[in-house]
C-alpha cells in the first residue's frame, strides 16, 4: 500500500517538475542574448519568428500541451471503460476511479500549464 502511494507522489512530482521545466525552458528563451545569438545563427531563407504567436517556441508548446492533453483524454476513457469493466471487484474499481481521477487531474495541469505559459510570454514579450 505504501509503495503505490509512493509511485503515485513520485509520478505527481514528476508531472509537475516536467510542466516546471517548460516553463523555465521557455522563459529562458525569451532571453534577449538567447534570441541574438539564435537571431545570429539563423541562415539566409530561415523564418525569423522564434516568439510571437506563430514562434518556433510557441508552436513546440503548444504541440507538446495538446499531445499531453490528448493522452489525458485517452486516459480518462481508459479509465472509464475499466470502470465499466470491473465486474464489482472492489480492487479493479478503486484502479479505475484512480486512473480516472489523474486524468482529470492532468487535463487541469495541461489547461493551467497552456495559460500560464502563454501569460508569461505575453508579459515578457510586452
Amino acid at each position: 500500500m505504501r509503495n503505490r502511494v509512493l509511485k503515485k507522489v513520485f509520478r505527481f512530482v514528476t508531472g509537475i517538475g516536467a510542466v516546471g521545466a517548460m516553463l523555465i525552458g521557455r522563459s529562458i528563451a525569451l532571453a534577449s542574448p538567447l534570441k541574438e545569438g539564435a537571431d545570429a545563427a539563423r541562415g539566409k531563407g530561415m523564418p525569423a519568428d522564434l516568439f510571437g504567436e506563430n514562434g518556433t517556441f510557441t508552436q513546440i508548446t503548444n504541440t507538446i500541451l495538446v499531445v499531453i492533453g490528448i493522452v489525458s483524454v485517452f486516459m480518462l476513457i481508459y479509465g472509464g471503460l475499466r470502470y465499466i469493466l470491473s465486474g464489482g471487484d472492489s480492487k479493479k474499481v478503486v484502479d479505475a476511479k484512480n486512473t480516472v481521477m489523474y486524468a482529470i487531474i492532468g487535463l487541469i495541469i495541461v489547461f493551467l500549464s497552456y495559460a500560464l505559459v502563454n501569460f508569461v510570454i505575453e508579459k515578457l514579450e510586452g
